[in-house]
């Protein structure tokens, strides 16, 4: 705990609500860099404009007053050209409410999700914009504002004028209300930003991304150019269409390049002097280890994706593995085709078994696996790896029961994304863009997945994986998908339209099946069929029963001629 403390105690002040919003407007409110970003939802705003009327209180503020250069500031949706002050108040604590007030309430801020709230004169409540035009909705910014509420009931509100009164009050209770906060006056800005960590961790916690970002955040000038954690995620997803890594995992993997432990404290974990372990790259500054830890992000998802064959980050078992794949590639960023092969039925293996052989626990499986990657030796961190899950057995996961957020599903959809989904249409393979295309950020592949029986099943067959069909794109009809598959269309020829099926987990005979009314002779089939590919599948990905010996040229013999009499043993 090294920050100083304030130089004075904080002041305490009330705001009206009409005068905190029009210095907001005016760009006297800041929101500093090291804030995490806007995170409410169109019910968060929604629910903090009834606890005003209702006279509840939302909490109080904390802001920071500071000297502050002119500049260009973001507030939610609005562009705001702030003038030069010497007492600018940045917010340190209160983001969310203030950024939600300033935007609903004004008429730009309020047209945006999810700041677009109106009120409900009939009903007398806040709601989201309403699906048909009716006077009896007003626009937020219209009661905020006396004139623009009069001009309303003689204009469009002309019909509903009995309700005047009841519009008047609730911009009262709007303008007038009380909103308490605290002003520090401090240079120090590291002490604001032990603040905001230590508030944060009181009620409702932010999250490990979150709290560093803020703790190391770099001073205000220059911010917007340099990496952040969701700027990272953002541009991966761009490089590589496998979606929106959540901010946890993408510093999760940024640590375990930097280190063994990716939960280890971060406060310190740029102070080499106080890091209970040795740093593996001492003096490192945190731009140099965001830069490093996208490029190797980057290179472990390349490997998922051409290697692994796990398309996007919806079809990805266990997030852990994707941080201790950036490990890895971070300090062996071109390994051997044999380290590729092992590495991969390191990640197949760990899928299949989960967490069981890490006692149960994710962060002990990132730990464990971490551990076991050595900077500068390639032989031991692959074979230490193999060696961590000597434990695992054979197996797969059960195809009765298929939920697009559980790792099985997931597997699943891996064995059916090998087997390159074709358009039944054009009988051409879907590619993956096509898939990023339509899955974009989701966490779930819940998009691409349809059920043809979505209706009329006993429950147990309701789960079954024969029940779900990996239609991969957005441009297709994908509804008439099923349709689509029970007859073969005449631009097709038979061996194309077998390749079709095929890719479908579908034989000849569950397609007669499904023509014939005969869903369970279908299904039965079916599952049957898909049981028998995921089989195979894992099969040739884990490689359960092959030796897991190392690459030829990372064994240490000791010379030419012993390396001769040795090389048929790993034929």
């Amino acid at each position: 705990m090294s920050a100083a403390g304030l130089d004075t105690q904080p002041s305490a002040k009330t705001y009206d609500l009409e005068d905190l919003i029009s210095e907001a407007w005016s760009g006297g409110i800041r929101v500093p860099h090291f804030q995490r970003d806007f995170r409410w939802g169109q019910q968060d705003v929604i629910r903090l404009f009834d606890s005003i009327v209702k006279g509840y209180p939302v909490g109080s503020l904390l802001l920071w007053v500071r000297r502050s250069p002119a500049q260009k500031i973001i507030l939610g949706a609005l562009e705001i050209d702030a003038p030069s002050t010497d007492a600018a108040l940045w917010v340190v604590d209160g983001q969310q409410r203030i950024t939600s007030l300033a935007n609903a309430l004004h008429v730009e801020g309020n047209g945006y999700a999810p700041f677009n709230i109106f009120y409900d004169l009939l009903e007398k409540e806040f709601v989201p914009p309403p699906s048909v035009s009716d006077p009896r909705y007003i626009p937020v910014p219209v009661l905020f504002d006396l004139d623009k509420l009069l001009d309303w009931f003689a204009g469009p509100g002309q019909g509903v004028g009995d309700y005047f009164p009841e519009a008047r009050r609730i911009a009262k209770l709007l303008r007038q209300f009380k909103v308490p906060a605290y002003l520090v006056k401090q240079d120090d800005e590291a002490v604001l930003t032990d603040i905001f960590d230590r508030m944060n961790n009181y009620g409702k916690r932010l999250s490990r991304a979150e709290i560093f970002s803020s703790l190391f955040a770099g001073p205000e000038a220059g911010a917007k150019d340099r990496l952040s954690i969701g700027r990272i995620a953002e541009r991966i997803a761009a490089r590589t269409g496998f979606g929106t890594v959540d901010d946890d995992t993408v510093l999760a993997a940024i640590l375990a390049r930097r280190g063994s432990d990716p939960m280890r404290e971060i406060r310190i974990e740029f102070d080499d002097s106080r890091r209970r372990s040795s740093a593996e790259f001492p003096g490192e500054s945190r731009d140099t280890a965001y830069a490093e830890g996208e490029t190797a992000l980057v290179r472990a998802i390349a490997f998922l994706q051409d290697s692994a064959g796990v398309p996007h980050l919806s079809l990805l078992a266990y997030r852990s593995l994707l941080v201790v794949l950036t490990r890895f590639f971070a300090h062996f960023p071109d390994p051997r085709d044999r380290s590729l092969q092992l590495l991969r039925r390191v990640y197949w293996r760990v899928a299949v078994s989960g967490p069981a052989v890490f006692k149960g626990s994710f962060t002990q499986l990132s730990r464990a696996l971490c551990a076991r990657v050595h900077p500068g030796d390639e032989r031991a961190s692959v074979q230490g790896l193999i060696d961590s899950i000597r434990e695992a057995a054979p197996g797969m996961p059960n195809p009765d029961r298929f939920k697009t957020n559980e790792a099985g599903a997931k597997i699943i959809l891996c064995s059916w994304w090998d087997l390159q989904p074709r358009s039944p249409y054009t009988g051409l393979p879907y590619d993956r863009q096509e898939l990023t295309d339509l899955l974009a950020d989701q966490s779930t592949a819940a998009a691409a997945v349809r059920r043809i029986f979505p209706r009329g099943l006993p429950l147990k067959q309701q789960l079954w994986s024969a029940n779900r069909i990996f239609v991969p794109t957005a441009t297709d009809p994908v509804d008439e998908i099923i349709n689509q598959l029970s007859r073969q269309p005449l631009g097709l020829d038979v061996d194309t339209w077998e390749e079709v099926l095929r890719s479908y987990c579908m034989s000849g005979a569950a397609i007669a099946a499904l023509n014939a009314g005969d869903r369970d002779d279908f299904l039965r089939l079916r599952q049957e069929l898909v049981t028998y590919r995921l089989r195979a599948f894992l099969q040739r990905m884990a490689e359960w029963d092959f030796e897991d010996t190392p690459a030829l040229d990372l064994l240490d013999f000791e010379d030419d001629d012993e390396l001769e009499g040795r090389s048929d043993e790993f034929v």
